[in-house]
């Protein structure tokens, strides 16, 4: 096992690396590309990414607390029971990665791209995901209590048996999404029949 420490690294080519089983604490990774590399069971801490291209990494039983990836593309990546506590991801792409049984605890998911993701039964409470992109994202029993939904796209998204209570959904289109058997507050409700032009006294 490795351990880097406050390290900095600015355009890197760390592509098809193997990198697996290491501890990165505080550094900074700028614009650098870790396409296919091996990143199996790395933990980062405090860690920032800009920029980054993870494309078809290897990023599986890997651990993230309090990280920021911002605006990197993890184009069919492999996430597989990977975890992010408290990370903000604003910006980034997962288009075509595999995110099975991944945990996400909290964090900012802002303007991210999931779109077609599997999510189900995911503990998504207070995570924000403002205006992300979730079309098409399977989110059947996914709870998302206190979540910040504001302008999220849901088109074609799977919420049977969801839970949102407390989330915000401003700005959000409800008038395509099926409803049935989601939980929600009185404020949502009253919302949701207002979008299909309903009048609540």
């Amino acid at each position: 096992m490795y351990q880097y420490i406050d390290q900095t690294y600015e355009s890197h080519d760390f592509s098809g690396a193997d990198q697996r089983d290491g501890e990165l604490i505080r550094c900074t990774f700028t614009r650098c590309s870790f396409k296919s590399a091996i990143l199996q069971e790395i933990n980062t801490i405090s860690c920032r990414f800009i920029e980054c291209d993870f494309q078809g990494a290897s990023l599986n039983a890997s651990a993230h607390a309090e990280s920021a990836f911002l605006n990197c593309r993890f184009y069919g990546a492999n996430l597989f029971v990977a975890s992010f506590t408290e990370c903000k991801m604003t910006g980034s792409d997962f288009s075509l990665a595999q995110m099975e049984g991944v945990t996400i605890r909290r964090g900012d998911w802002s303007y991210t791209n999931l779109r077609n993701m599997n999510l189900a039964k995911q503990d998504l409470r207070g995570v924000r995901l403002y205006e992300a992109d979730l079309h098409g994202c399977n989110m059947e029993k996914a709870d998302l209590r206190d979540a910040d939904l504001t302008r999220t796209q849901l088109g074609q998204v799977k919420l049977q048996g969801a839970d949102l209570r407390g989330a915000v959904l401003e700005g959000v289109d409800l008038k395509p999404v099926n409803v049935k058997g989601v939980r929600m507050d009185a404020v949502q409700a009253v919302a949701f029949l207002r979008s299909f032009g309903a009048k609540v006294d």
